[in-house]
């Protein structure tokens, strides 16, 4: 892991391991129920925010393919061209940004573009942020913090 759970807040902690845990759904042939407990079982869970990992990571597979139906019209590549790390990524934004309010966007699209940066290819977090600044204009269009 590029980071230190020291130096990783709990809540991004959680934002990563969520990533982690939709990445095993998707490539490891495991249910929801087995990706989170192999990563509660994770050493750096203890680390992490409990309650937001359950949220992001329940909420976000079991919303994924409404979500992907949200961020399909918003892709300059054919859905299947997105990587599995990118893919996880806008799923638990996009459920961040509309199952959340409590959280701002900005907030949402800087966790979500950081997780990329560790997880992600080289340039994945430029197209993570222009999908997600789409995607919270649409979403969230009366924001207080859009202005």
């Amino acid at each position: 892991m590029p980071h230190t759970p020291k130096k990783t807040s709990p809540r991004r902690r959680a934002r990563e391991l969520t990533v982690q845990a939709l990445y095993q759904t998707a490539l490891g042939g495991h249910s929801a129920v087995e990706a989170a407990q192999n990563i509660r079982e994770h050493k750096d869970f203890a680390f992490a925010d409990e309650q937001l990992f359950t949220a992001l990571f329940f909420g976000a597979h079991g919303n994924s393919s409404q979500y992907i139906q949200t961020v399909r019209p918003l892709l300059d590549r054919d859905e299947k061209d997105i990587n599995p790390v990118e893919r996880a990524v806008l799923l638990m934004a996009c459920h961040e940004l509309s199952a959340m309010p409590e959280t701002p966007y900005p907030v949402i699209i800087n966790e979500a573009i950081e997780v990329t940066k560790t997880f992600g290819g080289t340039d994945s977090h430029k197209f993570i942020n222009g999908i997600l600044d789409k995607l919270a204009a649409q979403l969230r269009p009366n924001d207080p913090k859009r202005g």
